[in-house]
């Protein structure tokens, strides 16, 4: 029986630093609230190790099954009217988007049209790309 091929994509805002995140700051700043935050030192697990940094995390909101790009468009979205305050973050702590491709195929590829990478510029950060093949 072959197994049913999958196709999902993510995009993620992540404010860290070993120093410290002021989180509260972020939130009132940004009038958002985390998709995820945690402190240098607390686990995800009993089991797992302790975080090495304070991490301040937002995802685009959409569903996994979403095409990159629309993950990019919508955080775009979200961030554009804060533009100035997250390039000033840069000063103290690390800015970044973790961008996610998994797939159970080992062919398969992601296009991203340039509009979706006016996140990038605009923030003056790297585009990378996790890729997850199973």
């Amino acid at each position: 029986m072959e197994e049913e091929l999958y196709f999902y994509y993510s995009a993620t805002l992540r404010i860290f630093s070993e120093s410290g995140v002021d989180f509260e700051e972020i939130e009132n700043k940004l009038g958002i609230q985390p998709t995820r935050k945690h402190r240098k030192g607390d686990r995800r697990g009993p089991k797992s190790p302790p975080y090495k940094h304070d991490m301040w995390s937002l995802d685009s909101g959409l569903h996994e099954e979403e095409k990159l790009e629309e993950h990019l468009f919508a955080l775009w979205e979200i961030l554009k009217p804060h533009k100035e305050y997250l390039l000033s973050l840069k000063e103290t702590v690390e800015v970044d988007v973790f961008c996610g491709y998994r797939s159970s195929s080992h062919i398969a590829g992601v296009d991203v049209s340039y509009r979706a990478l006016e996140l990038f510029k605009e923030l003056e950060i790297d585009f990378s790309l996790s890729i997850i093949t199973t």
